[in-house]
């Protein structure tokens, strides 16, 4: 077991250092803190026209709505398991994007002009030609969450339907993935599986072929894994219930391992990416996703049985 200080270290410096969003999340996870209070902070960050912004997703503090921020809220949703589809907080994302803001034909942009104008790390400046880039992040993860809570009828539901099996036409001929744009197809593979989506694209060949996606898209070099921002088991999956444990128990059990010893001086974990500009800015946004990884690490440790 986990030596019987680490919960209380990490507990200590989330109360001490993280924002009130991530202080609810850790508080619903942990100490039996309320999804709802979880969902009215989340909703501080959602703007009138149903997006998010304001720096929801770290390293953009942009305060207007773009579809990265938006995807980032969905899954906060989904970490709570939250399917109120009437709710409000759905309801607004789905007027986004049934509004065509943020988009060129069927692509909802990866990066928005108006970032540009905010400090944020350099691969949301647009003209950044980072490999995450890719057509379908978030792309992907929005239509499948507009396939699972729109109306069937609907003029959006048509879109995503169409930029679903585009997507999985894709996805089925690449032989290797960008793990931000699989993560997004992940999303789009559990929203259809959860709203028994069955007739828009073939779902047993899509969770096979992400199950390939997944297997090469880890960093088996784990010497670099404390140094360098790369692919873990944990982008994907946090438990060994998961579709994709089996073909990578013995590299995901080696992480729950790897994260339970790698804490800094502090007692959590450090953060292996930075940005070029904006020092005073990356100081207060490298706080903010310590207290995201905190939550992602403890989260394993439980569903691990280490803590």
């Amino acid at each position: 077991m986990v030596q019987n200080n680490l919960y209380e270290q990490v507990r200590n410096w989330i109360y001490r250092n993280a924002r009130p969003l991530d202080f609810a999340r850790w508080q619903y996870h942990f100490e039996g803190g309320s999804q709802e209070q979880v969902i009215t902070i989340l909703e501080s960050y959602q703007n009138e026209d149903g997006g998010f912004g304001h720096a929801l997703e770290a390293d953009a503090w942009n305060p207007y709505s773009s579809p990265i921020q938006t995807f980032h809220a969905l899954e906060i949703l989904r970490e709570l398991h939250f399917t109120d589809g009437s709710h409000k907080v759905i309801q607004g994302v789905l007027r986004y994007l049934a509004s065509g803001q943020d988009m060129e034909g069927d692509i909802w942009l990866n990066n928005v002009q108006s970032n540009n104008d905010y400090p944020s790390a350099p691969w949301w400046k647009v003209g950044d030609e980072s490999s995450g880039h890719n057509p379908y992040n978030p792309t992907a993860g929005l239509a499948g969450f507009a396939l699972c809570y729109g109306e069937r009828d609907s003029e959006l539901f048509e879109t995503c339907a169409r930029i679903a099996r585009d997507g999985v036409k894709y996805l089925l001929q690449v032989e290797e993935i960008d793990m931000h744009v699989l993560i997004c197809f992940i999303a789009l593979m559990e929203y259809c599986e959860q709203a028994q989506i069955t007739d828009i694209i073939d779902l047993a060949a899509m969770k096979q072929k992400l199950m390939e996606l997944v297997q090469k898209a880890i960093t088996k070099d784990t010497d670099v894994w404390s140094t360098t921002y790369c692919c873990k088991p944990s982008q994907f999956f946090n438990n060994p219930d998961s579709i994709f444990y089996p073909g990578m128990q013995e590299i995901a059990d080696y992480e729950s391992e790897f994260i339970k010893e790698t804490r800094n001086e502090d007692g959590v974990w450090n953060i292996t990416w930075g940005w070029d500009s904006y020092p005073e800015e990356w100081a207060i946004t490298k706080n903010w996703w310590k207290s995201e990884l905190v939550i992602k690490n403890m989260r394993i440790l439980k569903n691990y049985r280490l803590l």
